[in-house]
């Protein structure tokens, strides 16, 4: 059976100070992205990104436009130094953008622009302290949804914000909701639930204001149809060309369905998956999904040769 490949682009939470600073310094390809970031933002992003401070280069409208950049840099760098093209790709909610743009549905300059428009849309929607997110481990999926069923019915709006795998479901709404509901969780048997720092609810439908302003910019911009599929997060399948754009609204306030677009490319025989960007947490994932898949990791200049001489002799053997 031939071996297939999926490439994965993570979304908040993996941004740290210094990613994708070895790939700006050494290849030219790399260092033209961060630099096109800079004139379609501000001068001196790249800066907040390799020696700001990380409570800034976290705030959403830069932690979405930073990962953005450092994982397609990343991409292009593994292209430029014999990488080959994959089979799928798919990315964590911010990353969806990232692997349409590195599949060519996208330009660069346009999906910089928008992901930092995202990320204000998504500040403004909700006072700062009003809404929240946590991860809950160790409850089933139609447990956890009878949880926020029962929490936003008595008044206080709560949902099913991301289904990463089997026993870590992250819930979105309402600081109130989600607090009510971790406790109804843990009562119903969930291991742990962990509040994640984040600036809003994001994934819930205390997004929806953002969410038009979001379809009104898209509006504005040019999709084409990607290299390859990518499988989106609110339907967990690819969709067509012409559904691109409403997928993308529907994501902003609708669930991640990681685990669901994962077995997807299983299902269609993929069996190697890489993540580009700073960070581990989709193979993380990935592997609690299916453990018998090969996942990869391109971080910077090393793990990247390393990968692509990895893959080689994987497809190769294949």
């Amino acid at each position: 059976m031939m071996t297939k490949l999926a490439f994965v682009f993570p979304g908040q939470g993996s941004q740290v100070i210094g990613m994708g600073q070895d790939v700006y310094e050494q290849v030219g390809s790399a260092r033209s992205l961060f630099e096109k970031a800079n004139e379609c933002l501000e001068n001196g992003f790249t800066d907040l990104i390799f020696k700001g401070e990380q409570e800034t280069l976290t705030l959403t409208q830069n932690a979405q436009p930073a990962l953005l950049t450092t994982s397609m840099a990343l991409y292009k760098t593994f292209l430029e130094r014999g990488g080959m093209a994959p089979d799928f790709a798919a990315g964590h909610s911010l990353g969806e953008y990232t692997a349409y743009t590195a599949m060519g549905a996208l330009s660069f300059e346009d999906a910089v622009k928008l992901v930092r428009k995202r990320g204000l849309f998504m500040e403004a929607a909700v006072p700062a302290g009003e809404g929240a997110m946590s991860a809950i481990l160790g409850i089933e999926e139609a447990a956890l949804l009878d949880v926020v069923s029962t929490i936003t019915e008595s008044g206080h709006p709560v949902q099913l914000a991301n289904i990463n795998s089997p026993g870590q479901i992250v819930i979105s709404g309402t600081s109130e909701g989600v607090r009510l509901a971790s406790e109804l969780a843990k009562e119903r048997g969930a291991k742990r639930c962990l509040p994640l720092v984040v600036s809003g609810p994001f994934h819930s439908s205390l997004m929806k204001p953002a969410a038009s302003q979001l379809e009104e910019t898209l509006n504005g911009i040019q999709i084409s149809e990607p290299h390859s599929p990518v499988v989106a997060n609110y339907t967990a399948m690819p969709v067509a060309l012409n559904e691109i754009k409403a997928s993308l609204v529907h994501q902003l306030y609708s669930p991640v369905r990681w685990q669901q677009s994962i077995e997807f490319m299983i299902g269609e025989g993929t069996d190697i998956f890489v993540e580009f960007g700073p960070g581990t947490v989709l193979s993380g994932l990935i592997k609690k999904i299916n453990r018998k898949v090969r996942t990869y990791s391109i971080r910077d200049l090393e793990t990247c040769d390393e990968v692509i001489a990895q893959l080689k002799g994987e497809v190769a053997n294949g």
